[in-house]
């Protein structure tokens, strides 16, 4: 028998489970690279986007491509009877360093009607503590009254997290949703609003809310360390296969010689 035959053609099972291993390592090892090239990628662009000047949200009606990324400025007066509590969203930068990143709160969504027109943007306002005894009890937060100046970055949504079905129960008050439906919000208020959100960028203030965020960059290291893991897994499967198969190829011609 040559090596040949016996490293596949006696071991199909263990040859198809090699390649297995060999492929998911391989794919998965690249997406991850992938998602850490995306992420640099995107913080490369959105500095380039935010060196340029800030627009203002009241001038005319923006659409998502024009301001995407783009410091805008809103102002208007918010609507804080309509805010949503986005649940399960981590502390943007831990104050207390890596140690507190696990700690879980809420993004508060309140609506700002600019002024001088009947358009709707809804604004990140930031992040507040979750009360883990009690889910419903809400963080105390201020919402400032009156027209108001509001400076952050235009972006398509708060970011996505797991969700187990669809709350439709969305005139429950106080709202607390896993996840934020611009198009959805339009259709249940009935008005006209922006096709973006704004994300706060004004410094952490009285209003008990917290708007350090975390650069887009944040997490990279950690998609390099899975890349190498899902790569060491792969060429793991690899070597195990070809070792075995020699060891049983040099115990076949062993017998054969006797």
């Amino acid at each position: 028998m040559n090596i040949f035959s016996s490293l596949i053609g006696s071991r199909l099972v263990a040859t198809v489970s090699a390649l297995a291993v060999v492929a998911i390592g391989c794919a998965a090892g690249f997406w991850q690279l992938s998602r850490a090239h995306e992420k640099i990628a995107l913080a490369q662009s959105l500095a380039v986007r935010q060196e340029m000047a800030a627009l203002s949200l009241n001038e005319r009606i923006w659409a998502l491509d024009e301001v995407v990324q783009r410091r805008v400025l809103a102002k208007g007066r918010y609507l804080p009877g309509e805010t949503i509590w986005l649940d399960n969203r981590p502390r943007p930068v831990p104050a207390d360093g890596p140690d507190a990143a696990a700690q879980s709160g809420f993004y508060v969504m309140t609506p700002l009607k600019l002024d001088g027109s009947d358009t709707v943007i809804w604004i990140n306002r930031g992040w507040a503590p979750r009360n883990n005894e009690n889910r419903t009890e809400l963080p105390l937060v201020s919402t400032p009254a009156g027209s108001i100046l509001v400076e952050g970055v235009a972006l398509a949504n708060p970011g996505k997290v797991f969700e187990l079905g669809k709350n439709e129960g969305l005139t429950t008050k106080p709202r607390i949703e896993q996840n934020f439906d611009l198009e959805k919000e339009g259709h249940l208020h009935e008005w006209r609003q922006l096709p973006f959100i704004l994300r706060e960028s004004n410094v952490d203030g009285l209003d008990g809310l917290v708007r350090s965020w975390a650069p887009i960059t944040n997490g990279v290291d950690r998609h390099y360390a899975y890349a190498f893991q899902w790569f060491a897994l792969a060429l793991s499967g690899f070597l195990f296969w070809l070792v075995s198969g020699l060891m049983q190829y040099r115990q076949q011609g062993g017998n054969k010689s006797e």
